[in-house]
């Protein structure tokens, strides 16, 4: 007892982690940063398969998905952004080997041979070159090694989930090393889809690595990474939450659909939910030791295409014949960097540049299906579209073309140009052994060209039931002066004759018809996709062009050799972001909206579309409405005090921090699709604690909690009138905990261990918008997730593994999100959580 007690005092229980959050290798307690570090241990251990799952191990992490695999989204205490929208950039930046990955679908592959995912919070704009106003995550692989070695492993699981992950590393000269990798993860879907016989929510992917390190000399080194991976996967399943006054009419037409029942996981379809997603990249890491510096360069290239079709609508109704959206997206990156070197200055410094060069080509296509029609008559009266359209052939002498008919719909397509640049500085002052003063200064220019063009062949939507009102009232009141409207000779005795008395009743019909009485307002809901005003145009240049200058500032004192507090003030910056599809509208500034109405009886206008620089322009278009183009750039600021500690048994950090963003961008549903917006500001405080403590030996507990007060500060322009100030934003929990028990243990021979960890994140609002909220609070559906997963496994000596695993192990039942159903006024639609998995691991190291 007496000699074993020493050993046990001079041998760290916790591990060192070294990060790389300030581009500086160090521990993570000696990084005055708030980051929280996984390690490909615990990634192992915990069985996480991609980013997604990440979040059951970092609290203030949250992961998103959307309804495709690709539409993605990462939110780091409470900021974040970038779903439903291609042009929509996200606030948290990935980097993966110091990479930078423009979109979220360029980065929930399969994780790679990893060495540890670093979240760091708060805005990192002074070091990290684009778009980390709310945060970064960065992803570090293991480099070849000089020695043989490699490991082979296989899953198997529910769902009919197979899973084969193989790596292998080596020299191949005295100075040369390289490595190779693959994946191939499938499983079958958790939804039955009972309308066309597939399963959704599957996983089908796969990918390949190659890895290459030469170092030609000891101070110099270069690394070689080139990568592909492809997504091919029906998913992601939408089922209806609540069934609006439209769900009596799908039926009638011989429609179906499950009915509020999302954790049944049945749906009916008409459309297999299809995604398609490949990702592709080279990148070049230079390193030089020149004596009094370190130079490192990163080069990359990659490419991300994408491409998604699924059933809008949710029923097994032909609705829409096609929802396609295809994105391809072509970035140039490069870092270079010089750091100083060496242990005992009084001065450390960091310099650099970032450059970003990125081409994006969108196209998107919706189409009405063989029962849109028909639905259309269901929901209204059915006489109500044939009427219409005899009206018009009267009024016009030319029959229009079938009001909501098969394959009418609106095509799209855009292409943006991005470059931008960033150079930087930190300068960190040792004042004494224990007291540090960080100045970090960047500046950066972004630069966008945008141009979109939309075309609709939708007939419904491309008709101005202003005029249509002015003519049908019109005709009602000259006919109750007894004037036959279909008789042009009489009409024009009685206007020749009457002239005031006729400009009287002109002027009653166009009160009528640009009012709440106009005889077809019920159908405005239905015009979906009006003709669209492409950019650049006379009025809409199509650029912007933005820039920063961003700091931190940082006092970190180690008061003893254990703990250290530190306290920070560091500001971000985003860039502005296009929105990029059919939803995209002229603002208001630049557009008074206003169908004309025409007099077909004295063949002259009795309205004209307000002047305004785009009428003006001759642009003005029927049903041409205000919204925006784009989204304003975000300027984040945040204070935090944190204290880090680190002992032999154990560990902890924690963080007060109050961050706010400046014109948050956001999308908004509103009426069919996502409009961009900007939130004037948003903001939260909050606590952040996170451990580590073995309190004897092979037991490890880790764990942590973020506490939440999140609120939109400012937000009076949300939309259609309504101010969301002082309101909480939807999805952002107040309070998230993660907590996990990590046994290890030996049997005869034989390395065990026994793992368990729990994730909560509270209930959230699932709109902005109050009346939407309203709606769905009267049921019982919720955000809160309490999720268990568990692990147990056994490892030879000769590198030969078996575990068992099981992720969300009591099956909670919670919902991802939820939105209103397109074209089905009253019901809402949504996503629940993953149902437990579980499976078989073996692996075999060498």
């Amino acid at each position: 007892m007496g000699e074993s007690e020493p050993q046990e005092v001079q041998t760290p229980r916790i591990p060192v982690i070294v990060v790389t959050a300030t581009k500086r290798e160090q521990t993570l307690q000696e990084t005055p940063v708030a980051v929280s570090v996984v390690s490909a241990e615990e990634i192992e251990a915990a069985e996480i398969q991609d980013l997604l799952d990440l979040q059951t191990l970092v609290p203030s992490l949250a992961v998103r998905q959307g309804q495709t695999s690709g539409n993605t989204t990462f939110f780091i205490r409470g900021f974040g952004n970038g779903q439903n929208a291609i042009g929509l950039e996200p606030s948290v930046g990935v980097f993966i080997d110091g990479v930078y990955r423009s979109r979220s679908a360029a980065s929930i592959s399969d994780l790679p041979n990893l060495e540890r995912v670093e979240v760091l919070r708060g805005p990192q704009s002074t070091l990290f070159g684009k778009n980390a106003s709310a945060g970064v995550i960065s992803v570090t692989t293991r480099k070849p090694q000089f020695e043989f070695g490699g490991r082979v492993e296989s899953s198997i699981g529910n769902y009919d989930h197979r899973r084969v992950d193989a790596f292998v590393t080596g020299p191949i000269t005295e100075n040369l090393a390289a490595s190779l990798s693959g994946n191939y993860n499938r499983r079958d879907g958790f939804f039955d889809d009972l309308g066309t016989g597939a399963d959704t929510n599957q996983r089908d992917r796969w990918g390949v690595r190659g890895d290459i390190l030469w170092e030609p000399t000891l101070d110099v080194s270069f690394r070689l990474i080139a990568d592909y991976d492809k997504i091919d996967e029906v998913c992601c399943g939408i089922t209806n939450l609540i069934e609006g006054p439209t769900g009596a009419s799908i039926r009638a037409i011989g429609g179906q659909f499950v009915s509020e029942d999302p954790f049944s996981y049945d749906v009916y379809y008409d459309v297999a939910p299809a995604n398609e997603i490949e990702n592709a990249g080279v990148s070049i890491q230079g390193d030089a030791d020149l004596g009094f510096a370190a130079l490192t360069s990163i080069t990359a290239y990659r490419s991300n295409k994408s491409s998604s079709d699924f059933d809008a609508d949710i029923t097994n109704l032909s609705l829409f014949s096609t929802v396609a959206q295809q994105s391809d997206i072509e970035t140039f990156t490069q870092e270079i960097r010089l750091q100083s070197v060496g242990t005992g200055n009084f001065i450390d410094w960091t310099v650099g540049g970032f450059y970003f060069d990125e081409k994006l080509a969108v196209n998107n296509q919706i189409l009405n299906g063989a029962d849109y029609r028909r639905y259309l008559d269901a929901i209204g009266n059915p006489q109500v579209l044939a009427n219409l359209e005899n009206f018009i052939t009267q009024s016009t002498g030319t029959r229009p073309p079938t009001l909501g008919g098969a394959g009418q719909g609106v095509a799209d397509s855009g292409n943006q140009d991005n470059t931008a640049w960033s150079v930087f500085a930190s300068v960190d002052l040792n004042l004494t052994d224990r007291l540090t003063a960080t100045f970090g200064i960047s500046y950066t220019e972004d630069e966008k060209q945008v141009s979109f063009e939309a075309v609709s062949t939708e007939a419904l939507s491309s008709l101005n039931l202003d005029q249509l009102g002015y003519a049908a009232t019109l005709s009602q009141l000259l006919s109750g002066r007894g004037i036959n409207p279909t008789n042009p000779a009489q009409v024009g005795s009685f206007i020749q004759a009457n002239p005031q008395a006729y400009a009287q009743l002109q002027q009653q019909a166009l009160t009528v018809a640009r009012g709440p009485n106009n005889p077809f307002n019920a159908l405005r809901a239905l015009q979906p996709f009006p003709a669209f005003l492409g950019y650049p145009n006379a009025v809409e240049d199509g650029r912007s062009n933005d820039s920063s200058t961003d700091f931190t500032v940082r006092l970190a004192y180690d008061v003893t050799d254990n703990i250290n507090v530190y306290a920070s003030y560091a500001t971000g910056f985003k860039a502005t972001s296009w929105n990029l599809s059919r939803q995209s509208r002229p603002f208001a500034g630049d557009y008074t909206a206003g169908n004309p109405v025409f007099d077909r009886f004295t063949q002259r206008p009795v309205f004209v579309t307000p002047a305004s620089p785009i009428a003006d322009a001759g642009l003005s278009s029927v049903n041409l409405s205000t919204g925006t183009r784009f989204a304003g750039p975000e300027d984040a600021e945040v204070y935090e005090i944190g204290l880090k500690a680190a002992f032999d048994r154990v560990s902890f950090n924690l963080t007060v921090f109050d961050q706010t963003i400046q014109n948050f961008q956001t999308n908004v549903f509103l009426d069919n699709g996502f409009v961009l917006a900007n939130a004037a500001e948003q903001s939260t405080m909050g606590v952040e604690f996170d451990f580590n403590w073995n309190p004897y030996q092979g037991l490890i507990l880790s764990g942590g909690a973020t506490f939440l007060d999140p609120v939109y500060d400012s937000f009076p322009n949300f939309g259609n009138g309504v101010d969301i100030s002082g309101q909480q934003p939807q999805g952002i929990a107040e309070t998230q905990f993660t907590l996990a028990a990590n046994y290890g243990f030996t049997i005869g021979s034989l390395d065990a261990f026994v793992r368990a960890d729990w994730q909560h994140i509270g209930d959230s609002p699932f709109f902005d918008d109050p009346a939407q909220q309203a709606i769905i609070d009267a049921f019982d559906y919720t955000r809160e997730q309490n999720l268990i997963n568990a692990s147990l496994g056994i490892r030879t000596q000769k590198g030969f593994a078996v575990s068992l695993w099981a992720r969300n192990l009591f099956n909670d039942e919670y919902l991802v999100f939820a939105s209103p159903t397109v074209l089905q006024a009253g019901s809402f639609s949504g996503a629940p959580g993953q149902p437990r998995t579980f499976g078989l691991t073996v692996r075999r190291s060498f």
